[in-house]
């Protein structure tokens, strides 16, 4: 019988509490890893609860991922309990809907707080762990508009595309720790997150999403489709993959340069 590809591994996933984190927490649990569910959300504990029904070990923290001492209390339950961290997924993000000119200094503040922000924070405590461990493997979410523009989404842009750059840079710094760093692009998928996009821009959410459905598959992506990106890269599948940008987008991207 073959081996669950995170068997006996460890998974830290932000913004786990619904969405393409949820579904990767639940892929996670599925092929073998303890999975620490991290969300500001109350909702991250049945998430956790779900996990744990099906036979497999979770744990909820209710953490604000843009606050070091959140960071740093989390990592440091979790190294507790469990030892080390050889996986960490960064999913954690927000999209404010607005041009630059629209966009209020508040909102631009709050979408690099969480989007980038808390990629660092977390990684910055997670990484020593890893180091010590022999290494392990960063997932980052990113987004197909961290590498083409898209209409009224500065801030979103701007923090998908630095955490592309994020992801490279710190592929590069920790290699040599055997620490993988990489990202996943994803383009639209059926989230609260992109519903809440079609309020934000007061259009029609079923309009939107079938809008958002222009692409060469035809449809929006599912969280369980980008959480299998995900798994890839926190496996050892991906055993030579460090500093890459996965784009999963229904080939959204395929027409771009």
């Amino acid at each position: 019988m073959a081996r669950n590809p995170l068997e006996g591994k460890i998974a830290l996933i932000t913004g786990a509490a619904s969405g393409i984190g949820r579904a990767a927490a639940l892929l996670f649990a599925r092929e073998g890893a303890t999975v620490a569910v991290v969300d500001q959300n109350q909702a991250g504990e049945s998430v956790a609860r779900e996990i744990e029904s099906s036979g497999a070990r979770a744990i909820f923290e209710k953490a604000d991922v843009t606050s070091a001492a959140d960071c740093r209390r989390v990592v440091e339950r979790v190294a507790r309990e469990f030892g080390t961290i050889p996986i960490l997924f960064n999913n954690a993000g927000i999209i404010r809907r607005a041009s630059v000119l629209e966009l209020s200094e508040e909102d631009w503040d709050r979408v690099m707080a969480v989007n980038v922000k808390s990629i660092y924070l977390m990684s910055r405590e997670v990484i020593p762990l890893m180091a010590k461990s022999g290494g392990g493997s960063i997932i980052n979410t990113a987004s197909g508009w961290g590498l083409a523009g898209g209409p009224q989404a500065a801030a979103y842009c701007a923090s998908k595309g630095a955490v592309v750059l994020l992801t490279k840079a710190m592929a590069i710094d920790h290699g040599a720790q055997k620490i993988r760093v990489n990202c996943i692009c994803p383009g639209d998928t059926d989230t609260a997150m992109l519903r809440s996009e079609a309020r934000q821009l007061g259009e029609n959410e079923e309009r939107f999403l079938a809008g958002s459905a222009h692409r060469p598959l035809g449809r929006v992506g599912k969280p369980e489709e980008i959480a299998q990106a995900a798994l890839y890269l926190a496996s050892d599948a991906s055993s030579f993959v460090t500093g890459t940008a996965l784009v999963v987008d229904g080939g959204g991207l395929a027409g771009t340069t």
